[in-house]
């Protein structure tokens, strides 16, 4: 209900009551929904109402809760039973009172809101309270008493050969096979029943292709399988595999596609990109044996009129001049055929008819109503009739060799009509049910192998759901009750994310738990696929060691150079890294949901170098971009699309872009995998990206290299799996800052100047100024001052400005303009520097800071006040004077010193007893300079008076104690009270030029 206002409604073009409405028992209706039109809501497009759904009728369009309870009309829940060329058929949980307003063309506005569609939840309801005569309870009686079943003794001692159809040739490792073994084994046992196993297949392990061998297995075996995922997506990529492991291994071209049969929604399931599918999809396989049975036109028809024309072709021309002389042929009032010409045409038609139906009735009967003999005559008599066929174009009709081939193709085209005919159903849904009763092979979803408890009468063995730990312990309940299941095997992992469940309430209460992850907690046995084929070592380490305690071992085709690929230069982008974003902010976007636009733009950067290293290298390359929330998924789409249109190309081209939620690229893999974490806050909280399960499916989609993204602080402090990866990413040398890639440090600042971020930006630790030669600081007003500028163009300048200034480049003579030089304002401290036109100015100074070690220093700094009109800066100036006029002599002396290091200022250090902006004076100096003090020099500020000469005090002083020696030298030389007086006088001189600044 929180996602009310962007759910897709429509508005009542007519409403009216159905034939069979009772009240108060059945409030049924029928409504007719108006068209979207130019509706600015994009969703109700993609849209359609169909049986199951839950709706609200409410007389205006909600955009939060509250709108559903108007006084005028509380909301009306109505759920839809049938739909029926836009016409739909509902029932609703009170009468709608409008009805008859709404026959008389009365306007008033009623809108259909679509909640939910609850199909799944009535089968699971229905499933969960089984008819106690009809149900079919052994599976789940079984799992209720949890017993672990043995191996059987007498099926123990076969042979494996014998059992099982060579599975060698597959380069399968020792666990895959085993379990492949183990299935087959307990399958073909008859002592037993009830058996449910556990595969456990961690990530890159070959699950996928391990369950496809091991349902061509069955199929080859006869065994009666149905194979169920919590997904389409799921069910159709586990089809795909099949289909191309069958297809390698089929008798006859397409012959024995009839024993497999995939069922669900045509649109949902996307079946239009998938056309390798269709030769075993449902729908379609109906539509075609729907012609091929056709009483008119199928192949009954058409072999009988193909034998009636060879036979004797004059009968069939007699007919053909009778009806035209009747007209009753309408069709076929053109000019009269010859007998030639009608032989001719009715040959071709039907030899066209033949053809369509010996391909589709062999790719889609079952082998069972078919078999490869009626099929190879099929072939045979196909290639009779292309001889006649050719002859017919070439020679007149009643050439000797017309007639010998055809005397040659009667016999096999007799012999087909007496040995195969096909059922003429009129109906589909008796099609649909020949192939469900006769196929070995079934892919659906649990929740749509309900149909299987009605529309199949024959028996299944055995039951295998992919993506088991994916799938509601509940929704399970549905195919475990198939009829006649000896066996259930559940292949998955606990260890990934369960089932995708909104409701709070239902989370806590377990709704989401799959059998799989039930039966591990019992102590169920798992059969493990220990090996990994997918991810450099590099990657899998950390989440070997997190998830599944050391046991996976990775294949030695990862552990080659070959598996190594540098697709950019530099350790940041090797195989594994954690590249620490810590300038970014979480904020709220899309669908309420976090997201980090630093992270964004990080991302983007990194995408676009890669495509640049992909115009340059052609080496081909997949990219992931993962993040948990959907709104950062929204954001690194859109900046895509906008920035690196070009790059976000499909496979064909050599370099993909997908970009997914952790939820929804579960199963997925790429080559280069990035993940945006988002989170960055203060108190390491991480949200639900705590969660372990989500965890590993995000650092095990990459392939090749893996980079994480993300805020080293908050991860650490979170106290979470996250803040293992991160100390584990320093232990191995794997951790790497953003901000100290000079590339990545430019996208990083120049999105927070256009996010105007002032608040990371304008901070010492800011990444502008990591790297520059003074430290800077920034005052409140300042912030303030950038925050009230609109202009983004003058942010830039005002910035740039900034770096120049801590970077060490001052105005020339020229332009520097320090307020006070004149009328002693400000003690010639504050400076001011013109931004763009000169239309604002940054006002700054140079202040003295405090830094404790070893010892204490000062050292010099930059703070900036202000960006404002050069109108204003002398009333800032005058507020400034009365904080500069408590300042020392010493440490004005001090602020005003510059130190030159060829054309750039370089700040300035002393090292002190005490406290030397308190007035103290120092031992030390030095200039800061990173080239070296020889090509430094210090010169005192000729604008002010106030300062010493700092060269001249500490050269007064080595020369009092040159004097000093000298005298105690000559002291043998001299009286004592001479030699007295001259010492007390030298040191008095040497203080007085060290502690007052008097020049000698």
């Amino acid at each position: 209900m929180s996602r009310l206002s962007r759910a897709p409604s429509y508005q009542l073009h007519s409403i009216e009551s159905e034939t069979n409405y009772r009240a108060p028992t059945d409030f049924s209706y029928n409504i007719v929904l108006r068209k979207p039109g130019n509706s600015n809501q994009t969703n109700v497009v993609t849209y359609k109402p169909q049986a199951g759904d839950l709706a609200a009728l409410t007389d205006v369009k909600p955009t939060c809760i509250s709108d559903l309870n108007r006084p005028k009309m509380p909301y009306i829940l109505a759920y839809v039973q049938s739909v029926d060329d836009g016409k739909l058929s509902v029932r609703s949980s009170k009468p709608i009172m409008i009805e008859q307003d709404m026959q008389r063309n009365k306007h008033i506005d009623l809108f259909f809101v679509f909640l939910i569609n609850l199909t799944t939840n009535v089968r699971i309801w229905s499933a969960l309270h089984p008819n106690p005569i009809l149900a079919d309870l052994p599976i789940i009686n079984k799992v209720i008493q949890m017993n672990d079943e043995k191996e059987c003794a007498v099926c123990l001692s076969e042979n494996d050969s014998v059992m099982i159809p060579s599975i060698k040739s597959y380069n399968l490792n020792d666990s895959q096979e085993a379990a492949i073994t183990s299935c087959i084994k307990t399958w073909r046992c008859n002592h037993q029943n009830g058996h449910v196993k556990l595969i456990w297949g961690p990530p890159g392990t070959g699950k996928t292709k391990t369950v496809g061998l091991l349902l061509l297995v069955l199929l080859r075996m006869k065994c009666r399988t149905i194979t169920c995922a919590p997904t389409l997506i799921a069910v159709v990529e586990l089809a795909s595999r099949v289909m191309r492991l069958v297809s390698g291994t089929l008798e006859y071209e397409t012959y024995g596609l009839g024993d497999i049969v995939l069922f669900g929604s045509s649109e949902r399931m996307g079946m239009d990109d998938h056309e390798n599918l269709l030769h075993v999809f449902l729908d379609y396989r109906v539509e075609m044996l729907s012609k091929c049975f056709s009483p008119s036109t199928g192949w009954n028809a058409s072999l009988s009129s193909m034998i009636d024309l060879l036979e004797g072709p004059r009968g069939q021309y007699g007919r053909y001049v009778t009806h035209r002389e009747l007209g009753i042929n309408q069709d076929e009032m053109d000019d009269p055929l010859t007998l030639e010409g009608f032989i001719k045409k009715r040959f071709f038609q039907y030899n066209e008819q033949l053809k369509f139906c010996v391909v589709n009735l062999y790719t889609h009967l079952p082998t069972s109503r078919i078999s490869l003999q009626v099929v190879t005559d099929m072939m045979v008599a196909l290639d009779l009739l292309q001889s006649i066929e050719t002859l017919l174009n070439r020679y007149d009709y009643g050439d000797e060799r017309l007639s010998t081939a055809t005397k040659t193709c009667l016999p096999v085209l007799e012999s087909l009509a007496r040995s195969f005919r096909v059922p003429e159903y009129i109906h589909k849904f008796m099609i649909k049910n020949l192939c469900l009763d006769n196929a070995y092979l079934l892919f659906c979803t649990a929740s749509s192998s309900s149909k299987l408890h009605t529309e199949r009468t024959q028996e299944l063995d055995l039951l295998v759901i992919d993506e088991a730990a994916q799938l509601k312990e509940c929704e399970s309940t549905i195919p475990f009750q198939l009829p006649g299941l000896r066996q259930v095997v559940l292949v998955g992992d606990e260890r990934q994310l369960p089932a995708m469940i909104r409701s709070k309430i239902s989370g806590e209460a377990e709704f989401g738990r799959s059998m799989f992850e039930r039966l591990v907690l019992l102590g169920k046995k798992k059969h493990l696929f220990n090996v990994q084929y997918r991810m450099h070592p590099a990657i899998s380490s950390f989440p070997n060691k997190e998830f599944y305690d050391g046991l996976i071992m990775d294949a030695p085709m990862v552990k080659h150079r070959s598996h190594e690929k540098d697709f950019l230069h530099g350790n940041m982008y090797g195989a594994y890294s954690f590249i620490n974003i810590a300038y970014g902010k979480e904020q709220f976007g899309h669908l309420l949901s976090k997201m980090n636009m630093v992270e964004v733009a990080v991302v983007c950067s990194i995408v676009g170098i890669l495509f640049k290293e992909f115009n340059a290298t052609k080496q081909r390359v997949s990219i992931g971009v993962i993040s948990p929330y959907a709104a950062q998924v929204h954001a690194i789409e859109e900046k895509l699309k906008q920035t690196y249109s070009g790059c976000c190309c499909s496979s064909d081209s050599g370099f993909s872009v997908r970009v997914r939620s952790v939820d929804g690229f579960q199963g997925g893999e790429e080559d280069v995998l990035i993940i945006s974490t988002v989170r960055s806050n203060l108190n390491g909280s991480v949200g639900f990206l705590s969660n372990r399960q989500r965890a590993n499916v995000a650092l095990t989609r990459g392939r090749h290299c893996l980079w994480v993204l993300g805020n080293e602080t908050t991860f650490i402090k979170s106290n979470s799996v996250w803040t293992k990866l991160v100390l584990d990413a320093k232990a191995r040398g794997c951790f790497f800052n953003a901000h100290e890639d000079k590339h990545l440090n430019e996208v990083i600042t120049t999105t927070l100047i256009d996010l105007q971020q002032f608040d990371i930006l304008l901070t010492m630790d800011s990444p502008l100024f990591k790297h520059a030669k003074w430290k800077i600081c920034f005052s409140k007003d300042l912030k303030k001052s950038m925050s009230n500028i609109k202009n983004k163009e003058v942010h830039k300048q005002t910035i740039k400005v900034m770096e120049k200034l801590a970077s060490g480049w001052r105005d020339d003579e020229k332009k520097k303009m320090i307020v006070g030089d004149d009328d002693g304002c400000c003690f010639g401290l504050l400076q001011v520097s013109l931004i763009g036109d000169g239309e604002l100015s940054l006002v700054w100074s140079v202040e003295l800071e405090m830094v404790k070690g070893n010892s204490e220093w000062v050292i010099q700094v930059l703070k900036v006040w202000d960006v404002l009109p050069l109108l204003d800066v002398a009333k800032v100036a005058q507020k400034l004077h009365i904080l500069f006029a408590e300042y020392t002599v010493e440490k004005i002396s001090r602020c005003r010193h510059e130190c030159t290091e060829g054309n750039l200022v370089v700040p300035m250090k002393w090292v002190v007893e005490d406290n030397p902006i308190e007035g103290q004076e120092d031992d030390r100096m030095q200039c800061l300079s990173t080239s070296g003090d020889e090509h430094s020099n210090l010169n005192p500020s000729s604008s002010s008076n106030l300062n010493p000469n700092s060269n001249s005090s500490s050269l007064g002083f080595h020369y009092a104690i040159a004097i000093a020696i000298i005298a105690i030298f000559v002291s043998k030389y001299l009286p004592w009270p001479i030699f007295f007086n001259i010492t007390f006088f030298i040191f008095i001189l040497a203080f007085l030029v060290q502690h007052l600044g008097f020049s000698l």
